[in-house]
């Protein structure tokens, strides 16, 4: 019956499709240019107005992602061509933004690596490579990406998926120190990029989808000291008095949180004002998403889902805004906040904006957190809108499945209408630029719920939610799944232009003085448009899906423009056939540097290959088969895919010859034969029994998956 209501919602939405929410490889007015020499609080401040450098992570400490550089612009950008590139070492997902220091480029890849590159020749200057171990890709959600750095003095500051803090020298590329900010027993990782504030560099985590507790840590630039520590959800109150903040957070929640940690992880956005002296950070969803699992009865559940102010000398709680009180659908708040001053009915305020997985776009006074406006962006199900007096969501009532108990498909499914692809804001035009995602998710409650210590703790039923093997659903999905770079109006609450996408996880954006806005997409093209029309005017054939940001920079008179391109993240690993909704799509992991009249080439893309399912016949009964099913969604889907579809960066097991075989196959994943590439044991919550009904199951997937061929 399930399944019938799955099929029959599937079909009948219009706005979005349906969704589910891993290896490893070897191997004043400032000058035009600021000395950036070393990096401080001056040359940060200053970098608002300098187009040579992009010395954090979002250029400014507003995040804007603006940079005034105009010698490429809309009269010429027909002009681009390619000045050089260089092939990583990784074949998964890139996801970072490199900073630019004094003409050269540093930057993290996938598995947490770090490359410097002299940004007029590329070359190479040096590279380091933490040796995260393998077996750390199965506590991460999202693929084993980095998203960033940042920098102090003359050092460099970066996460790595194991959950160290880690100092290089700029200019050497040695360690100069490392710290563990992370209990490493737990399924905690680090993907976002640390800011760096008066000697302070402060990172958060990641895990929430496992079972953890969500805060940020300060540590001293120069010795890794840990100075502070500031958490997002509260504590056992049986364990003593707590912060006030966190006690009055306590009040909000119900039932033993604690025991799985609550979530709250702070594992992207950071902003910083230096003249309110105020950190802003994004609060991450729950652990686990269904509420009705993690607090019983409702509450606020606060800092969940919210954007907190701290003082970062002190690690002092200001105030907060939360986006989605009591959230169950995944939607965090981690998604990128940015800082801008504007004129709102006639009076000049200090906003700060962000367009959260929610689907909503908040306008928020960043000194007092008062909700100036709010509206949707993106199609959105699951409330009417905002009630400006309360600054609470109008809930619908039919969208929490965590109290109805049944299955409601919800638009914006986990992705959220925007996820951690960066925005950019023009103030020329007053216009920020969303990289958009139009999706939904068919959330089920999970029935007689357990916490396991591997694998996903979300309390939603995977395997029912999982895409069937009918080609009218799957079209249906696809048909729905959609994507947009929207330019919007953070004054009005309005759309000005939209460029429409077949599919969604295109890249994160760029705004240039020069009127442009530059943005990869999940079609493996490098486009640059106008931004006060949304008229594309370039693109490049890139070769590979590109989800990272791009930046500018200019070295002398030259203006260039770079982007780390590489297909990755959530969207391919568990999304089965969506997950090339946008066309087949390979990783092929480069760093791209453009400027005007640039005449290197790529050489030919290698041919991507589809080889034909060739399966063993189905020999165990259907009762074997739906216990696989359902430790299939629960344990393996997220880096083999909904319903065992495989995106392009990690093994399709529809394909494997271990299927034709039980003891190759417990080898793998009982015995952890290729835990070093990521696959590690599933014995601690699979029986042998029960890993070999996983691969019946699969076998299943395979043979009805060729019939459909």
């Amino acid at each position: 019956m399930m399944k019938k209501l799955l099929i029959m919602a599937t079909l009948a939405i219009a706005g979005g499709g349906l969704l589910t929410g891993c290896g490893k490889e070897e191997g004043g007015e400032a000058p035009a240019s600021a000395a950036t020499g070393v990096v401080d609080t001056n040359s940060l401040v200053a970098a608002v107005n300098d187009t040579s450098n992009w010395p954090t992570y979002g250029r400014t400490y507003s995040q804007q992602r603006y940079n005034p550089a105009d010698q490429i612009n809309q009269s010429n950008v027909a002009s681009l061509g390619l000045a050089w590139y260089a092939d990583m070492d990784t074949a998964r997902g890139q996801e970072a933004t490199p900073l630019v220091i004094d003409g050269n480029l540093y930057f993290t890849t996938a598995w947490s690596k770090v490359k410097a590159y002299d940004g007029a020749t590329g070359a190479l200057l040096w590279a380091y490579d933490p040796e995260v171990p393998g077996e750390t890709a199965a506590k991460g959600c999202c693929d084993v990406i980095n998203r960033g750095m940042t920098a102090w003095g003359d050092s460099l500051y970066f996460g790595s998926l194991d959950g160290r803090l880690i100092s290089l020298d700029r200019e050497s590329g040695k360690l100069n120190w490392s710290v563990v900010t992370v209990d490493q027993s737990k399924n905690y990782t680090i993907t976002g990029a640390p800011i760096a504030i008066d000697g302070m560099v402060i990172i958060g985590n990641g895990g929430a989808e496992f079972g953890v507790r969500g805060y940020i840590s300060a540590y001293d630039s120069k010795t890794g000291e840990q100075l502070w520590r500031f958490y997002t959800v509260p504590d056992n109150p049986a364990n003593g008095p707590q912060p006030e903040y966190l006690e009055k957070a306590a009040e909000t929640w119900n039932g033993e949180w604690w025991n799985i940690g609550g979530g709250g992880t702070v594992w992207d956005s950071m902003a910083y004002d230096p003249d309110l002296d105020l950190l802003y950070i994004g609060v991450g969803n729950g652990s686990p998403w269904n509420q009705a699992l993690r607090s019983p009865g409702g509450g606020d559940n606060l800092y969940l889902s919210s954007i907190v102010a701290v003082r970062p000398k002190t690690g002092e709680y200001v105030w907060h805004y939360q986006t989605t009180p009591g959230e169950t659908w995944d939607y965090t708040a981690t998604q990128h906040i940015m800082l801008a001053d504007m004129e709102i009915d006639g009076q000049k305020r200090k906003v700060l904006m962000q367009a959260p997985k929610n689907g909503f776009f908040y306008v928020i006074d960043r000194a007092t957190g008062e909700l100036l406006s709010a509206n949707n962006y993106v199609p959105v199900n699951w409330a009417k809108g905002i009630d400006m007096e309360t600054g609470r969501p109008i809930a619908v009532p039919e969208a929490r499945y965590d109290q109805t108990g049944k299955l409601a498909v919800v638009t914006p499914g986990p992705t959220g209408g925007h996820s951690w692809h960066p925005m950019a804001y023009d103030p020329n035009q007053s216009l920020v630029f969303i990289p958009a995602n139009i999706s939904a998710f068919p959330y089920i409650p999970a029935k007689n719920w357990e916490v396991k210590k591997m694998g996903f703790n979300v309390g939603v039923d995977m395997a029912a939610a999982a895409m069937p093997a009918i080609e009218e659903v799957r079209a249906a999905a696809k048909a729905a799944t959609k994507g947009a770079l929207i330019a919007w109006n953070p004054v009005t609450q309005t759309e000005r232009w939209r460029v429409n996408f077949d599919g969604p996880w295109n890249g994160g954006i760029l705004a240039t003085g020069g009127g442009l806005v530059f943005q990869g997409n999940a079609a493996s093209n490098f486009a640059a448009y106008a931004a006060d029309s949304g008229e594309k005017l370039w693109s490049f054939p890139a070769q590979t899906g590109i989800v990272a940001a791009p930046v500018t920079y200019t070295i002398g008179e030259e203006q260039y423009v770079a982007v780390l391109a590489g297909w990755g993240g959530v969207w391919p690993l568990v999304t089965g056939v969506l997950a090339d909704v946008s066309g087949p799509v390979r990783n092929i992991s480069r760093l791209l540097v453009f400027k005007l009249n640039g005449t290197a080439e790529l050489p030919p893309v290698p041919p991507l290959n589809e080889l034909p399912l060739d399966p063993p016949p189905l020999t165990a009964g259907d009762d074997v088969v739906l216990q696989g099913g359902n430790l299939f969604a629960r344990y393996c889907g997220t880096c083999h895919g909904d319903a065992a579809v495989a995106g392009s960066l990690t093994p399709d097991l529809r394909h494997s010859g271990l299927l034709f075989d039980e003891d190759s196959w417990k080898m793998v994943v009982i015995d952890g034969e290729l835990k070093h590439n990521g696959m590690v044991s599933w014995e601690p919550v699979i029986s042998p029994a029960e890993a070999d009904s996983i691969r019946h199951y699969v076998i299943k997937r395979a043979n009805e998956d060729k019939a459909l061929e």
